[in-house]
């Protein structure tokens, strides 16, 4: 499916995966306007430790200079926090952290090889998304920190889920969402009886895989990152 869709369109489900590419207006905008939609008892953040979002309560006001400086958003290298006011605004319940300590992540296999093929198509995504620039014995140990980002990022939305109840929302990349390895695919591992719902927004026609449900929006404008390993 691509596209906007609503809520009205999107299947039923307890966790709904929302991806994006992180300096992308639109996709926040999607973002924003899915989770109003939804209505979601509680929003995971990827960007937030659960030390941040205990920082946010009623008295906060939705303004991006307020929020930068509460959240210390500028000190952690994401795009501007006024990117993602779309989400913070449709936000009507809890905002949880995603990120921080991992915490017990045994359940997730994380120490069981990956199939081969797997392995090495990771290890090249690995690779490209740090412009070929690491030294390929480097790579299977950004695939590892992958898989056990994703298992972290299951795990607080699972979290969300027991403490406040069906559904719940993820915001997070896009390549955390997909579908056959990121962060539904640990859901799927340790509570297969959760259902979920991914959707990825692609740039330009562009499509990230592994998705439900894919958006479009028109890309960022950005200066080429593997500009400073030329």
């Amino acid at each position: 499916m691509t596209g906007f869709v609503g809520a009205q369109s999107l299947p039923t489900a307890d966790v709904y995966v929302l991806g994006e590419t992180h300096d992308n207006a639109d996709h926040h905008t999607a973002q924003g306007r899915l989770i109003a939609e939804i209505r979601p008892t509680a929003v995971v953040l990827e960007m937030l430790t659960d030390e941040q979002s205990d920082r946010l309560d009623d008295s906060i006001p939705l303004d991006p200079q307020v929020l930068d400086q509460v959240l210390d958003w500028s000190d952690m290298g994401w795009p501007d926090v006024s990117l993602y006011m779309p989400v913070f605004e449709a936000a009507t319940g809890p905002i949880v952290g995603a990120a921080g300590a991992p915490g017990d992540l045994s359940a997730y296999g994380l120490d069981d090889p990956l199939p081969p093929e797997q392995q090495a198509e990771r290890e090249a995504l690995q690779g490209a998304a740090h412009c070929d620039a690491l030294p390929a014995e480097l790579l299977p140990q950004f695939v590892a920190r992958q898989r056990a980002i994703d298992a972290q990022f299951a795990a607080r939305t699972l979290d969300a889920l027991d403490r406040y109840g069906s559904p719940v929302v993820l915001v997070t990349g896009n390549g955390h969402a997909r579908t056959d390895w990121g962060v539904p695919a640990a859901i799927a591992r340790v509570r297969p009886e959760v259902t979920v719902v991914s959707v990825v927004q692609g740039e330009d026609g562009r499509v990230p895989p592994g998705g439900d449900i894919v958006l479009d929006a028109p890309a960022a404008t950005r200066p080429d990152p593997c500009e400073a390993f030329r």
